[in-house]
């Protein structure tokens, strides 16, 4: 009988051990998460002190064709939206997602976490002329998330953090869809077409083989012009070009070096977590709170945020869950009990990045804007302290069924 390989290490010979690989993405996301709430912070305080109007001043100041904020949120948001096709395609065709079986359970929470919620905030904003927010609370942010997480330790199982980053995976794939489809306007039928034109020669790219990154990341930056100008959102462009990027199927080797989608992913992600996210979060985050009153909080969008968040994500996600277990069609994650998936079904509300992205999308007036940040906080911050508790308070799973 072969000796064991001690704990942590690959064998000789072999590449990374996948649960290895999985708990260091796991660990960089959760310290990309910590930053992220550290950005946020750090932007409420600016937008409140001293330092507020030359905060405001240098987000609008024009840098050529647009302001400093557009370039943020429709150049580098870019970047994320590449780094979040890159994640669905990998984890479609080579993770955690890659079998139907494997699919269920994230996906049912996913559209159940997506579905109520958006069916919240309509309650909260039906007939206020403001019914173009409804995707803004279906969002969850995994850095966040999993920032939280880290803070509990052991306490919750691997396998929770790895459904979570499933359920994440899954949503991000409905929250690229909702931007292109329903946050869209005034199409420019020529630049669509010569989008549709670069495209098919990055997929023909694909198709002959090519793994130069280079070529592909020069015909992405065409495509995002091309988007920018027809009238879809930018950061479309991103997931369409994460779409064509070659990728070697690798089991049991998630870091394979002759990979093209796995050598972008491993360079991006440093960046886009620690730099473009926490940019992001300092240049959206900055609320100014100074002579906010109770009406400002009781605004339709602001309720229908923060419940869609706090109140519609859980429920929508553990109900889905439950029903899916229920019905046969999935299992419950591997040693968890059923409180610690409430927890994590909780922490699902934490929406920061992609929700205040799309808020963004939805509307442009200064006074909805300050309304979806606050709600946006609040939910989130009631999301992340509810579900925290949860799990730390919840008692493991000391028996099956």
């Amino acid at each position: 009988m072969k000796p064991s390989p001690s704990p942590g290490r690959a064998p000789p010979g072999r590449g990374p051990r996948p649960l290895s690989a999985i708990r260091a993405m796991l660990t960089s996301e959760a310290a990309g998460g910590l930053i992220l709430m550290a950005a946020a912070a750090l932007a409420l305080i600016v937008a409140n002190g001293p330092l507020a109007e030359a905060y405001a001043h240098a987000l609008h100041a024009a840098l050529g064709p647009m302001s400093v904020l557009h370039w943020i949120n429709d150049g580098l948001m870019a970047g994320f939206f590449l780094l979040v096709g890159l994640e669905i395609k990998r984890e479609a065709l080579d993770g955690r997602l890659r079998t139907w079986p494997d699919r269920v359970l994230p996906g049912f929470a996913a559209l159940g976490g997506m579905a109520v919620p958006a069916l919240v905030y309509a309650l909260f904003n039906a007939g206020a002329g403001t019914l173009r927010g409804w995707a803004i609370p279906a969002a969850t942010d995994i850095a966040f998330a999993l920032g939280v997480l880290a803070l509990l330790g052991a306490r919750v199982p691997v396998s929770l953090k790895i459904f979570l980053s499933a359920v994440a995976i899954v949503d991000d794939l409905g929250a690229v869809l909702v931007i292109a489809l329903f946050y869209s306007a005034g199409l420019d039928a020529t630049m669509l077409g010569l989008a549709a034109l670069v495209l098919a020669g990055l997929y023909g790219l694909n198709r002959a083989g090519i793994a130069w990154l280079p070529a592909y990341g020069f015909l992405g930056l065409v495509l995002w012009v091309l988007v920018l100008r027809s009238g879809i959102h930018a950061t479309v462009a991103g997931v369409l070009l994460a779409l064509t990027i070659p990728i070697r199927v690798s089991p049991g080797r998630p870091e394979a070096a002759d990979s093209p989608l796995h050598r972008l992913e491993h360079a991006l992600s440093p960046w886009i977590t620690y730099v473009v996210v926490p940019v992001f979060g300092f240049a959206n985050a900055g609320v100014d709170l100074t002579g906010l009153t109770g009406d400002a909080l009781l605004q339709p969008v602001t309720l229908g945020v923060a419940a869609g968040l706090f109140l519609g994500k859980q429920a929508g996600v553990f109900a889905s869950l439950r029903l899916a277990v229920a019905l046969g069609l999935a299992k419950r994650p591997a040693g968890a009990a059923w409180g610690q998936v409430y927890g994590i079904a909780v922490l699902c509300g934490i929406g920061f990045t992609m929700s205040l992205f799309i808020g963004g999308l939805a509307f442009a007036d200064p006074q909805h804007e300050t309304a979806v940040k606050l709600g946006v906080l609040a939910g989130s911050a009631l999301s992340g302290l509810a579900g925290a508790a949860i799990l730390r308070l919840a008692p493991p799973r000391t028996a099956p069924g």
